[in-house]
């Protein structure tokens, strides 16, 4: 990445983390869902990572596709999905058409922190079995990501041919302007998987705290990274750094740049253990 980096220390290590395939915390922001998320790049999931991921974060365990993607792929939001379905389910087999729709997609107003969500389908990979399974959901995740990514080199997919629906890995599309729009995990993680120069689709999985019944605290999940050396990145510092790259001021990320953070923390390693 050239330009000036300065103030992005902790974005610029979890860049190198994703593209090493190894999982980050994200944090959005306090004035919002207030949420820490486990995250990585789908197509560096195994069923270790799925294991992982449900037993230490226990959110919903979701895969964010970039929004060019999902327009190729046509990848609808599920809000719309809903609002369809109840507009045309009669004459559809259905004389009375779908009376338990008809007023639940999501409407203005309804979510306290947000303007829509970004929930899609739910899929299974048609190879799967039940697809709930760890080997299952990370098949299913991997082959995301790698329609995603062809998709994006303009190659066509017949996502029906891959994947069926309703299944147990949640679909997110990002919002066309991503942060401009819609400042959730779901775009902050698209965000990151662009400048990292990895393909844009990313597990994001909510970290919750099993004592209080609510999401893990921001102090909790902090310790929790700590502990394991997992990289830590906020919500205000993927903003700027959206920002830079958006006036000019960065480039997308190179591996020269990955390669000085590693020596960095090598040095600092062997100079804390001498």
């Amino acid at each position: 990445m050239r330009g000036d980096s300065r103030g992005l220390g902790d974005v610029l290590l979890a860049l190198e983390a994703l593209r090493q395939g190894r999982m980050v915390l994200l944090y959005d922001f306090d004035d919002r869902e207030g949420e820490t998320d486990l995250v990585m790049a789908a197509g560096s999931v195994t069923p270790g990572d799925v294991f992982h991921m449900r037993r230490d974060a226990g959110g919903l365990m979701c895969v964010a596709v970039d929004p060019l993607a999902c327009s190729r792929l046509g990848i609808p939001y599920m809000s719309d999905v809903l609002r369809c379905a109840c507009s045309s389910g009669q004459g559809q087999g259905c004389p009375e058409g779908f009376p338990a729709i008809r007023s639940i997609y999501e409407r203005a107003g309804d979510i306290p922190y947000d303007s829509r969500s970004s929930f899609s389908l739910w899929v299974n990979h048609r190879r799967t079995y039940t697809g709930i399974t760890d080997i299952d959901r990370a098949m299913t995740i991997n082959s995301l990501e790698r329609v995603t990514g062809q998709a994006l080199a303009g190659v066509p997919v017949d996502f029906g041919a891959e994947f069926r629906s309703p299944g147990h890995v949640p679909l997110l599309r990002a919002a066309p302007g991503l942060l401009q729009e819609r400042r959730g995990q779901t775009e902050l993680s698209i965000v990151l998987a662009r400048a990292a120069g990895i393909t844009p689709a990313m597990v994001v999985c909510e970290m919750l705290d099993g004592e209080t019944g609510r999401a893990l605290s921001r102090e909790d999940a902090c310790r929790y990274g700590q502990e394991r050396g997992l990289a830590w990145v906020e919500g205000l510092e993927v903003e700027e750094l959206n920002r830079r790259m958006e006036a000019g001021e960065l480039e997308l990320w190179e591996m020269s740049c990955g390669k000085e953070l590693r020596e960095g923390a090598e040095g600092k390693e062997r100079r804390e253990t001498s």
